[in-house]
């Protein structure tokens, strides 16, 4: 038996299943789906169908627990940008008057 990390797209914590991530399986933090998209290494939201895996079905609800066999678990947040709270600070910061 293996151990296989994962750490959640949603809240940021690390997780540890056995073995495998499950298609059942939540984040036990933050009870999001764990066997998801942006859970995947292969989640890749500038590629087309935002999957890096060539050969993988589209899958609609990147955040939704999946049956795809391409799965492999991620760092968590992989290319997911800032926030909208940075993005708005970001843009009053670039349009700020004098």
């Amino acid at each position: 038996m293996t151990n296989v990390q994962l750490k959640c797209f949603k809240c940021g914590k690390e997780s540890e299943f056995t073995d495998f991530v499950g298609f059942r399986d939540e984040c036990e933090y933050c009870h999001e789906d764990s066997h998801c998209c942006m859970n995947c290494k292969f989640y890749t939201p500038k590629v087309y169908n935002e999957c890096s895996e060539p050969s993988a079905e589209v899958v609609r609800g990147k955040d939704h627990s999946n049956f795809c066999d391409f799965f492999q678990p991620g760092s968590g947040k992989k290319g997911v940008g800032q926030s909208r709270e940075e993005l708005l600070q970001t843009a009053e910061a670039l349009f700020k008057k004098k």
